[in-house]
């Protein structure tokens, strides 16, 4: 949507040549038409960080805990894959079973973990530069 509005704004800057003859009112108008998308798309960033906050100030497990709840189902998820199921599958060669125990397909879970793992990244570059906002 961004690059809809930023194909927009030379035809209006255009326009507003043709109308507009105070040198100054038309490079304000056009600042502010050139930055609307942005602003709208800060506005809407800012409004969900604002209902983040209150889903994690929540006492209820289940609007709170869902973030922690995602973190946890993917490191079982890794431990499962990385871990526990080769371990079983050993232990059932061992037994010479027939039976293997596939691993998980983590390409559907790797993206969140990762995700996960960036937003925490981010979280321990703002400690270490102090600009963190807790007290």
């Amino acid at each position: 949507m961004l690059g809809m509005v930023a194909s927009l704004i030379d035809p209006v800057s255009n326009i507003l040549d043709k109308f507009i003859q105070d040198k100054d009112l038309k490079e304000k108008l056009s600042h502010d038409i050139a930055t609307m998308a942005e602003k709208h798309t800060q506005q809407q960033v800012m409004a969900q960080l604002e209902v983040n906050k209150a889903e994690a100030a929540h006492r209820n497990m289940f609007v709170a805990g869902w973030r922690p709840a995602v973190g946890w189902v993917t490191v079982v998820g890794m431990a499962s894959n990385y871990i526990l199921i080769p371990m079983g599958n050993f232990g059932l060669a061992v037994a010479e079973s027939d039976i293997t125990i596939p691993l998980l397909q983590m390409s559907e879970m790797m993206p969140v973990l990762l995700g996960m793992l960036g937003l925490g990244g981010m979280r321990t570059v703002e400690k270490v530069k102090s600009v963190s906002r807790e007290k």
